[in-house]
């Protein structure tokens, strides 16, 4: 059913778009981190594959800014660095792979969020489409590790 809302302006877009590369480097490095910390090869694995999964995100995203005209964003959020931080710190003091999981799956919150947010907005099809399929992603990493991180628990 079409909207009487009007798509996004192309900086409005950008400026979206580019939030969402910050909170998919944010993932793709702290996916990498918990990869690194993570004691059971299973996840250790799972870890990895989003991290790539997160790079490739990264990039088709930075394709459609500069399709929009401009300018990719290059870096993480500073949220992000303080979740790896905390990530190195329980890992540091025993937290373990149950720890690791907490870490990973308020981050995964964090993402699911931003990509909620930015569907919610009036976008045009191919956009629509790009964002509705990363989404899809990212929230079954979501429930994958709280699936893992539940699991553990129970132990």
């Amino acid at each position: 059913m079409p909207t009487n809302k009007a798509v996004a302006k192309p900086d409005e877009l950008t400026s979206t778009l580019n939030g969402l590369i910050e909170i998919n480097r944010d993932g793709q490095k702290g996916f990498t981190d918990a990869a690194d910390h993570i004691q059971n090869p299973e996840l250790k694995t799972f870890f990895l594959e989003q991290s790539r999964n997160r790079a490739r995100f990264i990039g088709e995203l930075q394709q459609e800014v500069r399709g929009l005209g401009g300018d990719p964003e290059n870096s993480g959020s500073t949220l992000g660095s303080l979740h790896r931080a905390w990530l190195d710190l329980k890992s540091t003091l025993g937290g373990g792979d149950h720890a690791i999981l907490a870490t990973c799956e308020s981050g995964e919150d964090s993402a699911v969020n931003e990509y909620e947010k930015a569907l919610a907005k009036e976008l045009p099809a191919n956009l629509r489409t790009l964002l509705g399929q990363q989404y899809g992603s990212v929230k079954q990493a979501h429930d994958t590790v709280k699936q893992f991180r539940d699991r553990l628990a129970q132990k």
